[in-house]
C-alpha cells in the first residue's frame, strides 16, 4: 500500500493537505473476500441518488428478486442487509429467537460457535450437536438431541464452514426440523453463488449470506431470506426484537410496499450487490456451480500432484469453494503465506482456532474460480515450498490439474 502525500504551500510553511491511500492489486484466493468483476466495480461507482428515490427504489426490486432466484426461494422477505456476513447471522438469531427458547445447534467450526455466542446472548436455552473441527455434523445426533430437548424452537448448521472447508449437506436435517417441527436457520455465507442452496426445495425456513465470498460483491451487504412460517413466529414473539438496527419487523416494511423509512440504505454497495448477482443469473446457475465443481477438482489434483493433497475435511465433505489443506511436516505455513503475498500478489489464510498454524485455506470463489487462477496458486506455491527446501514436481502438478480443466 502506497500513501501519496499532497502538499501545499501556505504563506511559506509546508502543510499536509491530503493523504490518498492506494490499496496494492492483490489476488484473493483466501476465504473471503473474492476479488469482483470489474462491472461490480464500475456499478459501486455510479452516482449516490436518495435512498427513496424511485429509481433506486426500482434497483432495490431487481435486486431482492435476483436473490430470490439464487437462494432458490419466492420468500417475499429476500433482501440484504446493511452490515456483513456477521450481521446476517445477528439479524437471523435476534429477530427469530427470544430468551427461553430451545435451540439446537450444530457445530463444526468457528461459525457454529458464533452462533452459539449470539443465541447464549439472546438468552436461548442452547444445546450443542459438535463434530471434530474438519468433519460434519451427524445429523442422526442432531436428530437424538432435538427429541431430547422438544419443544425445540430452531435447529441451527452453517452449510459451507469457513474455518474448516466442511459442507453439511442440508437434506438430513431439514428433514429433522419437519419431525421435530423446529425452524430451520441455515448460515450460507460461504455457499451462497458457488453451490445449489435451494432454499425452498430442501425447506430452508431462514437463511442468511454475505456479499463478498462466491457472490464477488465487496463486504458490507448480509442477504437474508425467510419463509411465511419463520414471519408469522416472528409476528408472534412475547417482545421487542433487542437489536434496533436488525429489528427485521421495522426493516421489512423500507424494502416491502411501504417504503417505510428505517435507516439510510448503503445505495452504491446494492448497486453492486445488484450488479454481481445479475452476473450470476446471466451466466446461469448449473454454469456457475459447474464452473466451481470443475475449477476445484482441478486444484485438488494439482495439490495432490504437488504433494500437498493431505485435506482436512473427507472427501465427501468439501466445498467447492473453499479447501482447506493440512501444512506439510516442517514446512513454515506463515512464511509460505508471506512469500505468496510479497512475490506473487496472492493471499491465501491460515488457520483459526484450533487449526491456526496447521492448515491452509484456499479460496475459489465467485469471480475467482476459473483456471488461470488454479495455475497461478499451483506455480505460486511450489515456489514457495522450494525455497523452504521441499522437493515438489510442479509439472506433474499442473499436469494433472490441466487433465481436469481440459475434461
Amino acid at each position: 500500500m502506497k500513501l501519496c502525500q499532497d502538499w501545499q504551500k501556505g504563506e511559506g510553511v509546508s502543510r499536509k493537505m491530503s493523504q490518498r491511500v492506494i490499496p496494492s492489486e492483490r489476488i484473493l484466493m483466501g476465504p473471503g473476500p473474492s476479488n469482483v468483476d470489474p462491472r461490480v466495480l464500475r456499478a459501486l461507482a455510479a452516482p449516490v441518488m436518495g435512498h427513496l428515490d424511485p429509481d433506486f427504489l426500482a434497483i432495490m426490486e431487481d435486486t431482492m428478486g435476483l436473490l430470490r432466484m439464487v437462494f432458490g426461494t419466492k420468500n417475499q422477505l429476500t433482501m440484504p442487509m446493511s452490515g456483513t456476513g456477521s450481521a446476517g447471522m445477528e439479524t437471523v438469531l435476534v429477530n427469530f429467537v427470544e430468551p427461553g427458547d430451545r435451540v439446537v445447534v450444530a457445530v463444526c467450526g468457528l461459525f457454529g460457535e458464533r452462533m452459539v455466542d449470539i443465541l447464549e446472548r439472546v438468552g436461548a436455552e442452547v444445546s450443542r450437536v459438535e463434530a471434530p473441527w474438519g468433519r460434519a455434523v451427524d445429523p442422526e445426533d442432531i436428530r437424538r438431541v432435538a427429541k431430547e430437548r422438544a419443544p425445540v424452537k430452531a435447529i441451527c448448521v452453517v452449510h459451507a464452514e469457513t474455518s474448516t472447508g466442511v459442507r453439511q449437506d442440508l437434506e438430513p436435517v431439514a428433514a429433522v426440523a419437519r419431525e421435530v417441527d423446529a425452524l430451520l436457520i441455515v448460515d450460507c455465507v460461504t455457499s451462497l453463488g458457488g453451490m445449489p442452496v435451494n432454499v425452498d426445495e430442501v425447506g430452508v425456513d431462514v437463511a442468511y449470506s454475505g456479499s463478498q465470498k462466491c457472490l464477488s460483491c465487496p463486504p458490507g451487504l448480509a442477504p437474508v431470506t425467510a419463509n411465511d412460517r419463520a414471519l408469522e413466529l416472528l409476528d408472534r414473539r412475547r417482545g421487542k426484537v433487542p437489536s434496533w438496527y436488525l429489528d427485521l419487523t421495522m426493516i421489512r416494511r423500507y424494502w416491502g410496499q411501504e417504503r417505510f423509512y428505517h435507516h439510510t440504505a448503503p445505495v452504491n454497495m446494492i448497486y453492486a450487490l445488484r450488479e454481481a448477482v445479475y452476473l450470476i443469473v446471466q451466466e446461469g446457475l448449473q454454469n456457475v456451480y459447474q464452473r466451481h465443481a470443475r475449477n476445484m477438482a482441478a486444484l485438488v489434483a494439482g495439490l495432490e500432484a504437488l504433494g500437498v493433497g493431505d485435506f482436512l475435511p473427507p472427501e465427501g465433505q468439501r466445498l467447492a469453494s473453499l479447501a482447506v489443506i493440512k501444512v506439510p511436516e516442517g514446512v513454515d505455513e506463515l512464511a509460505v503465506r508471506r512469500f505468496l503475498l510479497r512475490e506473487f500478489s496472492l493471499e491465501i489464510a491460515g488457520g483459526l482456532g484450533p487449526l491456526k498454524g496447521k492448515v491452509w485455506r484456499i479460496g475459489l470463489m465467485g469471480y475467482n474460480s476459473k483456471p488461470r487462477n488454479v495455475i497461478l496458486l499451483l506455480s505460486a506455491l511450489a515456489a514457495a515450498l522450494r525455497q523452504q527446501g521441499v522437493k515438489v514436481d510442479l509439472e506433474a502438478s499442473l499436469a494433472a490439474a490441466l487433465k481436469v480443466l481440459s475434461s
